[in-house]
């Protein structure tokens, strides 16, 4: 009573390909997409303490502690005046912004700082933690 079998040995790769194709397709689509504008980061160049002594800075300090909240010039800012209160003193420091943030503040915070600054016109952005 044994039945002859026949064996299957090949493989259809039809699904296969049809799978990739349609993985190649939905990449070439959505690749041009992924194109967003970022911040253009420089890193700064080693120069002589001579020379930054001599150099007076005015770079804006804004400060954001481990409650998320920030500090210009020691008063605290709300994060609802946070981009007015830059645009208003961004012509009183032409040399950029740096951002000091506590260890324990959220990444959000700092986001939003530069979110502001970049909306107010500054291009000079640093990042310090404390």
């Amino acid at each position: 009573m044994s039945r002859n079998r026949d064996s299957f040995n090949e493989i259809n790769i039809t699904p296969l390909t049809d799978i990739f194709l349609v993985l190649l397709i939905i990449m070439m689509v959505i690749a041009p997409m992924l194109d967003q504008q970022g911040l253009n980061l420089t890193v700064p160049e080693n120069v002589a303490e001579e020379q930054v002594k001599n150099k007076e800075t005015k770079i804006m300090t804004i400060m954001v502690d481990a409650s998320d909240n920030f500090y210009l010039d020691g008063e605290q800012v709300p994060l609802a005046n946070l981009e007015n209160t830059i645009k208003s003193q961004v012509k009183n420091y032409p040399d950029g912004l740096l951002i000091k943030t506590d260890a324990d503040s959220s990444h959000g915070a700092m986001v939003k700082v530069m979110d502001s600054a970049r909306n107010s016109g500054i291009t000079s952005i640093s990042v310090d933690q404390i």
